[in-house]
């Protein structure tokens, strides 16, 4: 936009219904963030988190700017006026934009040309974000400044005043006070979108993953409706139409094969073959002669029922006993993105896996008042890994967990020393082995001794 147009005023010839609003296009991002750092009073650094640029304009001319970016991560009137708890919002947190830039041009003048901007952005505003992120926006929000502004085109429009922020910003993981406490506006985007917010279960318009087949043979899949049949059916013995096993070993198979979702696992059954379903059990029509998969609904339900701890340990035991002559276990503890408690806490996992085919056979979660050490043993007391080698980092390097591994199951260990522990490292240094690790030479050499 050059200097002469920013002087002149620009007035659609069919009225505000000939303006249109849109994302921007790929050599269009270059000059929409020039102007917004140009003219918007807080300038331009960047969107934060998921983020669209829009654009009003009619007959090529730009009249006004419009960014959203991810919701802010706290603010205390928006989630008191959602109802969500803790654990909710920050797994809910993707569903809300904000909208944090808005800009006319200061030589546009047009007569309610804001909020009829900000109303066609509203309506193509979920739609564009599933096309992008492949999730929806139930939740519009926007801080707006006091002392510069008053909300007005968001009235308009029907935003909510839910009141004022705390007047703090966050910078670098902390918060600091600035005492410029921001006016608050929220608006649903799509119908319910505040309830659905606070459901305990959101069903999410996500395209699903691509769900691989799986091939079952029978012994495998007798294997494992052996060790599902002992955990118990929480639902009551009136009005069963699925026998437990089909639904738990159905469901399990189709998490194997990525289905991440009550609904992505209701189409992987549906997508089974008879033989298939045979083999897991499924149950038969006696007037069509077909086996029947269990619904979404029939799925869903048990599942939030069923004894989580006792199916991961059903599972971890069938996956242990079809890995073979796999003997190398890996043990590594990793904090779960997105992934948080009641408390707001992030939730940490300590798992052990095989290395040769990358199967997490075990895993369970490290208390916050501890650390992974003690959780070791409980996660290898169930397991049977005798003769198998155990990798671990160097945080388990341990008497304890030496003496608990060789004596206690039978296995061998691998542990990583370093230089926290100087008088172990020196140990070592001074055994001088020279043919640790083995070379291919040595190796051959060892072979034809043997």
């Amino acid at each position: 936009m050059n200097h002469e147009e920013t002087r002149k005023s620009v007035v659609p010839s069919g009225g505000l219904h000939g303006i249109e609003v849109r994302p921007i296009r790929r050599e269009e991002r270059t000059r929409w963030d020039e102007l917004m750092r140009q003219y918007h009073y807080l300038g331009l650094h960047s969107l934060i988190g998921e983020s669209i640029r829009y654009l009003a304009i009619h007959q090529g001319q730009w009249l006004a700017l419009i960014g959203w970016s991810a919701a802010a991560l706290k603010c205390k009137v928006r989630d008191r006026w959602i109802g969500w708890p803790c654990f909710l919002q920050y797994r809910r947190l993707s569903f809300v934009a904000n909208n944090s830039r808005f800009l006319i041009f200061p030589h546009v003048r047009i007569p309610n040309l804001a909020s009829y901007v900000l109303a066609r952005n509203l309506k193509r505003l979920s739609q564009d974000w599933q096309t992008i992120y492949n999730h929806p926006i139930y939740l519009a929000e926007t801080f707006v400044d006091p002392r510069s502004f008053k909300g007005t085109c968001y009235k308009a429009q029907g935003w909510e005043f839910l009141g004022y922020t705390r007047g703090f910003a966050k910078c670098a993981h902390r918060y600091y006070s600035h005492n410029q406490p921001k006016m608050v506006f929220v608006r649903p985007v799509l119908p319910d979108g505040k309830r659905k917010l606070s459901e305990p279960y959101l069903e999410t318009r996500n395209t699903p993953k691509e769900v691989k087949p799986m091939r079952l043979s029978l012994k495998d899949a007798e294997s494992l409706k052996e060790r599902l049949s002992q955990i118990p059916d929480p639902r009551l013995s009136r009005g069963k139409r699925h026998r437990k096993l089909s639904v738990m070993t159905l469901s399990l198979c189709a998490l194997l094969c990525s289905a991440t979702s009550f609904a992505a696992i209701a189409e992987w059954a549906k997508s089974c073959s008879q033989n298939m379903l045979k083999r897991l059990g499924c149950r038969l029509n006696p007037k069509t002669g077909i086996y029947e998969p269990p619904s979404e609904p029939t799925i869903r339900r048990f599942l939030q029922d069923v004894d989580a701890e006792a199916v991961d340990t059903a599972l971890y035991g069938w996956l242990q006993s079809l890995a073979g002559e796999d003997t190398a276990l890996a043990i590594d503890g990793k904090t779960l993105k997105g992934a948080y408690q009641e408390n707001g806490q992030k939730i940490h996992l300590l798992s052990a896996f095989l290395q040769q085919k990358g199967v997490v056979i075990a895993q369970c979660p490290v208390d916050q008042k501890t650390n992974e050490i003690p959780t070791l043993k409980t996660l290898l007391d169930p397991l049977d890994i005798k003769d198998k080698v155990v990798t671990l980092d160097a945080l388990h390097t341990q008497k304890e967990t030496a003496r608990y591994l060789v004596e206690d199951k039978k296995a061998d260990y691998l542990f990583t020393v370093k230089d926290n522990q100087p008088t172990l490292r020196q140990h070592i240094e001074d055994l001088r082995l020279v043919s640790f690790p083995p070379s291919a030479q040595n190796h051959r050499q060892t072979s034809r001794t043997h």
